[in-house]
């Protein structure tokens, strides 16, 4: 029987319950489908960072490298550990040195959930740039504590970068509706959103059988307010991609159902999968955490692997439970009774 070493990170708060949650559903339907799901279960978190003043060991990059895939639940607990040293101890180290630089984030209704918008038929792919840009890391501060303080954060943009993630858009929008929306700031910010979109229409003559239309990043997202259905696949950079994603999330109807997948398209380290929430310092451990993200991120990893036909069965035993109304309304059902209802649908 076929095999994947999976390394399990549940981090802080609902991350613990969501991704146990997953990890049930993930292994029923491994069983059904004919392979195995080997876990491996790491502690990095906000605490061990308490205890041991890191996110993770030294060696957790290493330590990581071996497996197949990542399965993330959420890392962050403000009150205790700011979250830019959470982020930049963990989350971002594992994106940067596995260079998962495509972010993808699927945003739609899920039957029997209802979002904020008129708009029910939409089927947007979000794209997100995931290793350099905005979130760099550049930049540094000065004369700290003084009235001459001085605070500078350098996006870094290079030409490889821009030019791989939106190829992989340009090939995720061909597989699906043949429409691409390139996004940008390029009428503010005149050296590197230009640089984009300049790179972007050069692309465009590689691929003329995708409609690509640049965009604002404002006008783009007031589109995925009142147009949604008109998008299809979205390609933008890390801060605007990360913001944009937060409106599909609650268009689709919140982020308890929003996945994500940190993907190494080349395959040369492993791929790391995790809601797009954090830990909800204050519903941890009430045991009413929405687990369908963490499940949903979990079949976009089978689907990663070669499991195709795993993932959708997880897929369409999600559709299930929500079609009954289970984990369908926020703290209606407790997180076990969601993920059990998924189970049965699975057999």
């Amino acid at each position: 029987m076929k095999s994947y070493s999976i390394a399990l990170i549940p981090g802080d708060g609902i991350g613990r319950d969501v991704t146990a949650a997953a990890w049930t559903v993930l292994e029923t339907a491994a069983s059904h489908s004919g392979f195995a799901l080997a876990g491996t279960e790491f502690r990095w978190s906000c605490r061990f960072f308490e205890e041991t003043g890191r996110m993770m060991p030294e060696n957790g990059i290493e330590t990581l490298r071996g497996f197949d895939a990542i399965l993330l639940g959420a890392v962050g607990w403000p009150a205790e550990v700011p979250d830019s040293v959470s982020l930049h101890g963990l989350l971002l180290p594992i994106r940067k040195a596995f260079v998962q630089y495509a972010n993808i984030r699927p945003h739609r209704l899920l039957p029997g959930v209802t979002g904020p918008l008129r708009a029910e038929n939409f089927d947007i792919l979000c794209i997100r740039e995931n290793t350099e840009g905005e979130y760099s890391g550049a930049g540094g501060r000065v004369h700290q504590g003084t009235l001459d303080e001085v605070a500078v954060e350098t996006s870094i943009f290079t030409r490889a970068g821009v030019e791989r993630i939106l190829r992989f858009g340009f090939e995720q929008a061909r597989s699906r509706r043949g429409k691409l929306a390139s996004v940008t700031k390029s009428n503010a910010q005149k050296y590197s959103m230009v640089f984009w979109d300049e790179i972007a229409r050069k692309l465009a003559a590689d691929y003329p059988d995708v409609e690509v239309t640049s965009y604002h990043v404002d006008a783009l997202a007031a589109r995925m307010i009142m147009a949604p259905e008109s998008l299809d696949v979205v390609v933008a950079s890390n801060l605007f991609g990360d913001i944009l994603t937060d409106i599909g999330a609650a268009i689709q109807g919140g982020l308890g159902y929003a996945a994500s997948a940190n993907i190494n398209p080349d395959r040369s380290a492993p791929s790391m999968f995790e809601p797009v929430h954090g830990s909800a310092p204050d519903i941890a451990h009430l045991g009413i955490a929405n687990p369908i993200a963490a499940i949903w991120s979990g079949a976009m990893m089978l689907d990663h692997l070669g499991e195709k036909a795993a993932s959708d069965r997880v897929m369409k035993a999600v559709e299930a439970a929500t079609t009954r109304g289970i984990g369908t309304i926020p703290g209606k059902d407790r997180t076990d009774a969601i993920t059990a209802t998924v189970v049965a649908a699975l057999t």
